[in-house]
């Protein structure tokens, strides 16, 4: 590393790289704040969208039946029934007056005799008498029931017989859910109702990320002009442009760290099925939603249990934190002990050897999105029901990578070519030296 002289004229590229190092710094804050915010908005819509308020719910279900079958019972027409209903109302009209028959003609448990026994025949043959001279009419009775079932009130009545058969059905079919944090969330954002929620949470959600994605193209844009103007043109890197640097790379690592890398969901987009005729939809089923950064990616791999999950999980905190921190504090010792890059094979190799590694985080992440790769496990788990007829569509891109990704992916080419610098800057001084003992052997 050069160290400059007091005279050293003013130097235009560090000044406009700090200027650049301000604005990053800037935009790395609004990012890391606007990914929090989204994700606490994520959040909430995917509650909204749970498949225990919606698939699971059976309020769900009987909001969707009941009109299908008032519709069913709407279209029923009687009068064109009549003639399969008549045949049944008239023997259930005979039934009905034998029966009548049979318990007012039943004799006592223990007949006193006399007066009682007389009083007895008496009674069984009044009931025949009012039997036989109801069943000629029941031909005329059956028309009156006929005609009273086609009445409104009727078919109003029935309507709801049927809603509470159905509403009691499903509250002994399915347990009671807890809509606290449903409705928690529709007060939260002043909403009516969940699918007007959904709709403003998906709006302000597009907004928040252009915003995002605006502020951490600004940030790595600052530092790719930053880099390109300290380590292109000179030879070695004066010691205020390596703190630059370090500031740079630090700046990309924290906004990397903190932040989600990535979302993981699963969820069913369609459901469809026919009950009478009529269809019935559930549509944005979530099933499964997290949004995880790399401290919280380890703590989910390390609570797995499962050894294959936990090699995952060091491999993560390793490369995606360990060395980072180890190496921009071990550069920023070396500015102020150059013999260290020297004498100090541990300093070396966090310093300049170490970003040979600097993208072996990534192959550990992508290996995490695999393990968590839901898509194939609900497809197979979800084939019998869609071989029972109904219609599912499940997203295969669930899984989405977010900003703080990113944000590290350029610590990562920042660290390695500001090591690659470094290593050009110590070999440099090394050259004449060589020439020098070779001339005077």
């Amino acid at each position: 590393m050069q160290h400059p002289s007091p005279s050293a004229r003013f130097d235009f590229r560090l000044a406009a790289a700090l200027l650049l190092l301000g604005v990053a710094i800037t935009f790395t804050w609004r990012t890391v704040d606007g990914l929090s915010a989204r994700r606490k908005l994520r959040t909430e819509l995917a509650e909204l969208e749970h498949v225990r308020y919606g698939l699971l719910n059976a309020d769900r279900w009987v909001e969707r039946l009941v009109p299908i079958l008032d519709a069913q019972i709407d279209a029923l027409d009687l009068n064109a029934a009549k003639a399969t209903l008549r045949p049944m109302v008239q023997s259930s009209l005979y039934r009905l007056l034998d029966q009548v028959k049979d318990k007012m003609s039943a004799k006592p448990a223990q007949s006193s005799g006399g007066l009682g026994g007389l009083f007895s025949q008496g009674n069984s043959m009044i009931v025949n008498m009012v039997v036989g001279s109801l069943k000629p009419h029941i031909p005329e009775y059956t028309e009156t029931v006929l005609a009273e079932l086609g009445r409104p009130e009727a078919r109003a009545a029935v309507k709801k017989y049927i809603r509470g058969v159905l509403a009691d059905g499903a509250r002994n079919t399915f347990g009671g859910v807890d809509m606290r944090t449903y409705d928690s969330i529709l007060r939260e954002n002043g909403c009516a109702d969940g699918a007007g929620c959904r709709q403003q949470l998906v709006t302000r959600l597009s907004e928040m990320d252009r915003t995002i994605w605006f502020g951490c193209g600004t940030v790595l844009a600052a530092t790719a002009l930053a880099f390109l103007l300290l380590l292109t043109g000179r030879p070695m890197l004066s010691r205020p442009a390596t703190i630059v640097c370090l500031l740079f790379c630090m700046t990309l690592l924290i906004g990397g760290v903190i932040t989600p890398m990535l979302e993981v969901e699963a969820k069913i987009s369609a459901l469809q099925m026919t009950f009478l005729g009529q269809p019935i939809a559930f549509t944005d089923q979530v099933l499964y939603f997290q949004s995880k950064s790399v401290l919280e990616v380890f703590r989910v791999l390390i609570t797995y249990g499962r050894p294959d999950m936990w090699v995952v999980g060091v491999l993560v905190l390793m490369f995606s934190i360990i060395f980072p921190a180890l190496k921009i504090l071990t550069s920023a010792v070396c500015l102020f002990q150059p013999r260290l890059l020297r004498t100090s094979r541990i300093a070396r190799f966090f310093v300049l050897e170490s970003s040979k590694w600097s993208m072996a985080d990534v192959m550990a992440l992508a290996i995490f999105m695999a393990f968590v790769a839901f898509n194939g496990l609900i497809a197979n788990s979800m084939n019998g029901l869609a071989q029972s007829g109904a219609q599912l569509t499940i997203p295969t891109d669930s899984s989405r990578i977010l900003a703080g990704y990113y944000l590290f992916i350029g610590y990562c080419m920042a660290s390695l070519f500001l090591a690659r610098k470094l290593a050009r800057g110590l070999r440099a001084p090394e050259a004449p030296r060589v020439e020098q003992q070779a001339a005077a052997d």
